[in-house]
């Protein structure tokens, strides 16, 4: 069933991976110039891999347990992915020209409270599951 709540989450989780990712800008440099997912194929490919993860999760709805599968995998790749841009900014260089942190850093967090909030919904579908087998 594709309109349970946990596909509402997983949409804003790709939305947030797949679409935002390449609009905000990650952080500017120390001339001033936005850098963007684009200009780095290590973040293009982990924020295609998360959007296309969450995607997969949607279509994937009749199977629960696979569905929470690849929705943890989806969080560690947004914490993998979260690591990358804490150590970029700790080690931009000009940092005394005060280069400034974008909001696309923190679209990794926000995917993996989607992706909390997504495992949660699918964890209480499974339990509805089973008691409902348990009557029977």
């Amino acid at each position: 069933m594709i309109q349970r709540i946990q596909t509402v989450y997983l949409a804003l989780a790709f939305i947030v991976s797949g679409i935002l990712s390449l609009v905000f800008p990650l952080w500017k440099d120390a001339t001033g110039a936005d850098f963007h997912v684009g200009q780095n194929t290590a973040y293009v490919l982990l924020f295609g891999l998360t959007a296309a993860l969450s995607i997969i999760s949607i279509f994937s709805y009749k199977k629960r347990q696979t569905q929470f599968v690849y929705n943890r995998v989806n969080i560690i790749l947004n914490f993998i992915l979260l690591g990358l841009f804490v150590y970029q900014s700790l080690n931009l260089s000009g940092e005394t020209n005060v280069s400034e942190k974008g909001i696309g850093m923190f679209l990794p967090l926000v995917s993996i409270f989607l992706l909390v909030f997504a495992n949660k919904a699918i964890k209480k579908d499974e339990d509805l599951v089973k008691s409902a087998d348990r009557i029977r």
